[in-house]
């Protein structure tokens, strides 16, 4: 199955910006919405930089320093796997979105991933001064922007300030993906 296949075939629509532009604050306010109206909702968040979801001191940290390799960390109220990768490529997102898949999400939300090809909402703000994105990126399929003006776009616009309409817009995107079940 090509990648794209799987990325579509999951309902993953990502969200892209320019660093500092508002991805998070968008996704944690529509995220809720989402589920308020009974969608399961996933997320994967690409980062440039090197993290760790474990604390030195803790046994995990100790075990996964000592050569362990995944280590998996659970409780009842969540579990976590992390796998060390250093010598690996990046994962590619559609890698990423075959291991959410057991869970069955509704929609998978994917902050970053810009250079990959599903589809998007660009999100713009024009007081920060930076060029829009969709003209070199035929898979954003809506801008979210946050001063609504009068210019014509070949894509749908969408109130930055506005979540629950965005939220209307991601659903009315899955929904034709919900019914041929």
């Amino acid at each position: 199955m090509m990648n794209n296949q799987i990325i579509l075939q999951n309902r993953a629509i990502g969200f892209v910006a320019p660093s500092g532009t508002g991805k998070t604050t968008l996704l944690v306010k529509l995220i809720p919405l989402l589920r308020e109206r009974g969608f399961r909702v996933a997320l994967i968040k690409h980062t440039h930089h090197d993290f760790d979801v474990d604390n030195p001191g803790k046994d995990s940290y100790a075990l996964r320093l000592a050569g362990a390799n995944p280590v998996l960390v659970g409780s009842r109220y969540r579990w976590a796997l992390m796998k060390e990768t250093p010598e690996q490529d990046e994962p590619a997102l559609a890698d990423l979105v075959a291991r959410l898949d057991q869970d069955a999400p509704d929609l998978i939300m994917v902050e970053g991933f810009g250079h990959e090809k599903f589809p998007k909402i660009e999100i713009h703000r024009p007081s920060l001064g930076t060029p829009l994105l969709y003209p070199n990126d035929p898979s954003v399929i809506a801008i979210a922007i946050d001063e609504v003006s009068a210019e014509i776009y070949p894509i749908p616009v969408l109130e930055l300030n506005r979540p629950s309409m965005i939220a209307d817009f991601i659903i009315d995107l899955i929904l034709p993906l919900r019914r041929h079940e």
